[in-house]
């Protein structure tokens, strides 16, 4: 992998990990335009993931510092009940983790990716475009809604679906409030991302993840950590204000236009 394919895949993930356009399916559709076989590669995918986490704490320092404070009140506060609710929505996501992982990568070694990201993305239109008619509500995020957002984040492991479309959109349609569901959105996912990228540490001990990772430099690493660290806080703050505004139908639009074009570039 070349510093100018780190850079371009590092921009494509820190974008697209928050905005709700899919991140895997614009990674898989980039590793195709580019030929770059090493997307997939543990390392790099590690690397670019731990950008976007540290994107989200930088964004959501004050609320996370917030919610740690009242949770080391050992009290039953609002802090430790909205920590409850994140602990309810990762429960589906840990299941299929824990349980399914092996199946969930093999849809990534699918022969036709293309076509799989596009039929996805349409679903990701589809939903985006729900939530806009719906436009949320004046609901409080409760214990039951937290683990529906959860299912629907399961659903996100396909590439082409949205984890944060998905998520965001299912809280919309229930009526939860525009203000209240993009944070909650990207809360939700920081442990299951650290776990599983965790476990691909671990991966890459093993001789055969040594050499694969061979071919991709320290600088080029680096290279797309800080492109995805900086494009992820523009996209987390962007997003923040797209959900507050209630202008999805955007993503929608563009979904459904990228689906069309991978669908098409499938059959050439």
């Amino acid at each position: 992998m070349t510093i100018i394919e780190a850079l371009i895949l590092g921009l494509i993930q820190g974008l697209t990990e928050f905005l709700p356009v899919s991140s895997s399916g614009h990674l898989e559709i980039g590793r195709e335009l580019l030929g770059v076989e090493a997307t997939d590669n543990l390392r790099f995918s590690v690397v670019v993931h731990g950008a976007t986490v540290l994107s989200t704490l930088v964004v959501f320092r004050d609320d996370i510092a917030k919610l740690l404070t009242g949770l080391f009140k050992f009290e039953w506060n609002e802090e430790t009940k909205y920590i409850a609710k994140i602990a309810v929505s990762m429960i589906p996501i840990a299941i299929v983790g824990l349980f399914f992982k092996e199946h969930v990568e093999a849809v990534f070694a699918t022969e036709n990716i293309l076509l799989l990201v596009g039929l996805m993305l349409l679903i990701t239109a589809t939903l985006l475009t729900l939530a806009y008619i719906k436009k949320g509500g004046d609901k409080d995020i409760s214990y039951k809604h937290a683990l529906i957002i959860g299912i629907a984040q399961v659903f996100a492991v396909m590439p082409g679906i949205s984890r944060s479309g998905a998520t965001i959109a299912t809280g919309l349609m229930l009526g939860n409030k525009r203000s209240e569901m993009a944070k909650f959105s990207f809360l939700m996912v920081l442990v299951p991302i650290l776990g599983e990228n965790f476990l691909d540490l671990l991966k890459m001990s093993s001789t055969t993840e040594a050499a694969a990772t061979a071919g991709i430099s320290g600088v080029a690493l680096l290279s797309g950590f800080i492109t995805a660290f900086i494009a992820g806080l523009f996209a987390c703050k962007w997003m923040i204000r797209i959900v507050k505004q209630g202008k999805l139908i955007w993503f929608a639009i563009y979904c459904a236009i990228i689906a069309a074009i991978s669908i098409t570039g499938s059959f050439i």
